[in-house]
């Protein structure tokens, strides 16, 4: 399948990144390297590094990317951002974008399991390598995956979906997508099934999220990345559920903290100082004319903070 990606808010993200010709800058998620190509276009005498987990988009963002000798990609994930750059000897770098939408690539190829339109294999591995959905729904007691559901997906019906999961294994192991979708909906009722879209949206997203240990990934690199910018650096992140958002606005906000004090203290104690600030107080979300091309862009924010 050929391999394709729609690239969510390119000319924000772009612009976002207040891309100079002679900086550094890492694409955490390189994809289809659409955002990576618009930035390798605006160097010079920079330097791109773009990561992605996947070797499919690997394969692909180095064949797209192999034009423009100022970029480099790298089999690695985003969370490892620190290491790569010490093992690069790079002291700093000018920007880190993370698009953390699943490509259009991953969505629409069967074979990747993600998708509950679709009778597949059920992987959902990014990587290809570790746990599949499968093993999790075969292995895991009901606690564990109502917790997944719940916290994961924001499922209402968690606890009776997994309950039945493991009744159904018992008697034939999980291995395709559309046992998985048949099981949801006969356990949700017919009047919740026709609120929110469809009713296996849920479920698919908790297993993608707990398969690819996504939240724990981007958990390390908002702790360990912003420490990577130099001074003026952007961190520029497009999230598309809450979950992602909510992780990413709570960790830019303490970056913008200042004094901690309490109120009644006379003069500050804790020394604690802002050490970025928001480019953009409020998320910038796609405009009617990108909706209108990608429908996907939908539940996608975009935040950026700079380094000071």
């Amino acid at each position: 399948m050929e391999f394709s990606h729609y690239s969510v808010m390119l000319p924000q993200c772009i612009e976002g990144l207040a891309i100079r010709p002679d900086g550094v800058y890492i694409d955490g998620t390189a994809g289809g390297a659409g955002h990576s190509r618009a930035i390798a276009e605006r160097l010079t005498t920079g330097r791109l590094l773009s990561f992605d987990r996947d070797p499919d988009a690997v394969a692909e963002a180095t064949r797209r990317l192999a034009p423009y000798p100022v970029a480099e990609v790298l089999h690695r994930d985003f969370a490892s951002i620190p290491e790569v750059l010490a093992e690069k000897g790079i002291g700093g770098v000018d920007g880190i974008l993370l698009d953390l939408g699943v490509s259009s690539y991953q969505l629409d190829n069967p074979e990747r399991g993600f998708a509950y339109s679709v009778d597949a294999p059920l992987d959902m591995r990014m990587s290809r390598e570790g746990a599949t959905a499968a093993d999790l729904l075969n292995t895991w007691d009901a606690e564990s995956l109502a917790r997944v559901f719940r916290e994961f997906g924001e499922e209402r019906f968690a606890y009776p979906i997994a309950k039945k999961i493991v009744a159904q294994r018992e008697k034939e192991p999980f291995t395709h997508t559309g046992q998985l979708v048949d099981l949801i909906y006969a356990v949700i009722p017919a009047a919740a099934r026709r609120e929110g879209g469809h009713p296996a949206k849920r479920v698919f997203q908790a297993l993608r999220i707990a398969v690819n240990s996504e939240l724990d990934q981007l958990s390390r690199c908002l702790d360990t990345a912003f420490d990577c910018l130099n001074g003026g650096g952007r961190f520029v992140i497009l999230t598309f559920h809450s979950l992602e958002d909510r992780m990413v606005k709570q960790k830019f906000a303490e970056y913008c903290r200042g004094c901690i004090c309490p109120p009644e203290f006379p003069v500050c104690v804790c020394g604690n100082s802002p050490r970025a600030r928001l480019v953009n107080r409020k998320p910038i979300e796609a405009d009617e004319q990108e909706l209108a091309q990608n429908s996907r862009s939908r539940s996608a924010k975009l935040r950026i903070l700079e380094k000071l």
